[in-house]
């Protein structure tokens, strides 16, 4: 397969979004990144730390509800064990061309889906438990849930499906499977409930969408017969 025609579109994309909008393409981005920056600042002092905890720390442990509240924004809480600039890095590329093809709603509402699909996931993981194959260990419920990862996977997903970028959708894939292979943790397997939640909702919208095209192709050629069979059409 071609780079033209696995790339092509995508890259198409991105460039009259450039070219039409310039840095205000990616104002959500870039807002973002300030976001997450600003947050490895603050929990990295003295006085910092515990009200980043209490308002981006997710835990599997904690009630639904306070976890619910918390998860928005525990996206953009760098996790204190990896580089933050790899989270910036992430967030700025993947979620730039992400606002620049699917909108600045919809790349939102597709960061936050994946992120609260690895988080339910870990429920119902440590529901399970480490003997069923989608289980996980309870000492899970205390591991610190943040980072931008499950966002960043399932974006990347979603723009590949809709440019059609098959090959690229695939490697990131199978690179997550790969993750859970090697490493057995709690966020690999974050990174795999996410995936599996865009997917789905990549595959309904899909139907959705041929849905409507047939039904409009129904409509409209019920409207041809009836203008072919209307007065004057007989000899």
């Amino acid at each position: 397969m071609s780079v033209r025609r696995e790339w092509g579109p995508l890259l198409a994309a991105v460039r009259t979004g450039l070219a039409a909008r310039g840095w205000r393409a990616i104002t959500m981005t870039l807002g973002a990144v300030t976001l997450t920056a600003l947050f490895q600042l603050v929990q990295n002092q003295p006085w910092g730390y515990q009200p980043v905890q209490d308002i981006g720390s997710v835990r599997a442990q904690d009630p639904l509800w306070q976890a619910l509240l918390r998860t928005p924004l525990s996206l953009f809480v760098p996790a204190l064990d990896l580089p933050v600039w790899g989270a910036l890095a992430q967030i700025l590329l993947v979620f730039g061309i992400a606002e620049i093809c699917l909108g600045r709603r919809l790349t939102l509402l597709v960061a936050y889906a994946a992120t609260l699909a690895g988080t339910m996931y870990a429920r119902l993981g440590i529901a399970l438990g480490p003997d069923s194959v989608l289980g996980l260990p309870a000492s899970d419920a205390r591991v610190v849930d943040t980072g931008p990862s499950a966002a960043v996977v399932g974006l990347a997903v979603v723009v590949c499906w809709r440019h059609r970028a098959w090959l690229t959708g695939s490697l990131v894939v199978v690179a997550m499977v790969v993750e859970v292979l090697v490493k057995n943790n709690l966020a690999g397997k974050e990174h795999l409930a996410a995936i599996a939640a865009v997917l789905v909702a990549c595959a309904l919208g899909e139907a959705l969408s041929a849905s409507r095209r047939g039904r409009s192709a129904a409509v409209a050629g019920r409207g041809r017969e009836r203008r072919r069979s209307g007065p004057g059409s007989g000899a």
